[in-house]
């Protein structure tokens, strides 16, 4: 790619909320990119992330791909695990204060971000740093420094804390603190571009900017980019609202939610979590306005792209061919997994044992929601009790057979 499209495709899925800032942006990395072009170097890229929770759903890996496509282009990528941050607690998308994690709980979800980030990002061309490295050693005194650059206005004109001010409900000043820390990270990074959500716009822009400005250093260049709707195409993905597709899950489970989204939400999915480039996600967008392409397929192909990312390409092939197979054709899978039952074997034992279900509370929800049939009849009973063998569905994806021990 020439610079001009290297500069589209990385800016591509952002989100600044005012095209004034965005192409202030997309001159900045452009200008950037000729300088080191000159200088015979790269970028130096970094995201930084909080592990306040163990498991990770797709909508966290936006930032993931965009660090992988500066990877691609042979670009120098950190993969910052706020180790330090966490102890705090982004306030950024929040209109309640974060509980605070021990280190012992931010350790143990540290681990399992790195492991789950290797399945987008190159191991091989990722440096993971923990910001603990350069924030534990920061004194008083360089906290009055770094603080001088805001005031109390700015933090409360921010949505989050306004609205807490308003309600009544407290702000802490510690809070306020994480936007000063995220500054430091990118300021010791010396980050030529800092990648974060629409939630990170005033990290990014204003606080990280200011910080390296303050400090001497050249500002980094700020990729915002949109949030993932979950599979409703509306609301910002969350496993509490049950929209999310999980990341540790199976192919075919991923294909699956994947093809669910609706039609409309295509367009981000593809622009955030894919390895497409601008002319061919505008040759697919083309394709279904005029008819020559069924939204269908671009759909499929889109799950399938997904799937292969996580999963490989042979997984995503196999996954494709069950999903036809289950729901084009309407069979029921031939090699499904064998469930072996004694006579007071519950549907929530069952649900347990094969790991469709984390707890039984989750079991009798899938219940009530009417995710869960036995030889095509919905089970609304928690405590059913199988009296014949024959095909558990749970979900659109998962069969077990039920035979007797």
């Amino acid at each position: 790619m020439n610079i001009n499209e290297q500069v589209e495709y990385l800016m591509q899925g952002t989100e600044y909320g005012d095209e004034t800032l965005k192409k202030k942006m997309a001159d900045e990395l452009r200008i950037r990119l000729q300088t080191c072009e000159k200088e015979g170097r790269v970028l130096r890229v970094y995201c930084g992330f909080d592990p306040t929770k163990a498991d990770l759903h797709l909508g966290h890996t936006v930032p993931m791909r965009k660090l992988r496509q500066f990877q691609e282009l042979g670009h120098d990528v950190s993969f910052v695990i706020g180790n330090y941050t966490s102890l705090i607690g982004d306030p950024s998308d929040k209109d309640v204060l974060r509980p605070q994690l021990t280190t012992d709980e931010v350790e143990a979800n540290a681990r399992t971000y790195a492991e789950q980030a290797f399945r987008i990002l190159d191991p091989a061309k990722t440096t993971i740093r923990y910001n603990a490295e350069w924030l534990a050693g920061i004194s008083f005194r360089d906290l009055i420094r770094l603080a001088s650059n805001f005031t109390i206005q700015q933090f409360l004109t921010r949505e989050n804390f306004k609205l807490r001010w308003e309600k009544g409900d407290p702000v802490y000043l510690h809070e306020t603190f994480y936007s000063l820390m995220q500054g430091f990270d990118a300021y010791t990074l010396n980050a030529d571009v800092q990648i974060g959500g629409t939630d990170q716009l005033f990290n990014i822009m204003t606080a990280s900017r200011k910080i390296m400005e303050f400090m001497g250093l050249q500002p980094n260049i700020a990729i915002i980019l949109g949030i993932l709707p979950g599979t409703d195409g509306v609301v910002k993905m969350s496993k509490s609202l049950g929209n999310h597709v999980p990341i540790s899950t199976d192919a075919a489970d991923m294909y699956g939610k994947v093809m669910s989204i609706p039609d409309f939400a295509m367009g981000v999915y593809y622009r955030l979590t894919t390895r497409l480039t601008p002319p061919e996600i505008a040759e697919i967008e083309k394709g279904i306005k005029s008819g020559d392409l069924h939204p269908r397929d671009a759909k499929m192909r889109l799950a399938r792209e997904i799937s292969a990312a996580f999963y490989g390409e042979d997984e995503a092939l196999k996954a494709e061919q069950l999903f036809v197979e289950t729901f084009q054709k309407g069979a029921i899978p031939e090699d499904i997994p064998v469930i072996k039952i004694e006579p007071t074997t519950t549907i929530v034992d069952i649900l347990l044992s094969a790991g469709l279900a984390k707890s039984k509370s989750e079991a009798r929800r899938l219940i009530d929601q009417n995710g869960v049939r036995f030889e095509g009849n919905v089970v609304q009973d928690p405590a059913f009790a199988f009296v014949a063998e024959g095909v558990l569905q749970v979900g659109k994806r998962h069969f077990l057979r039920i035979v007797k021990a």
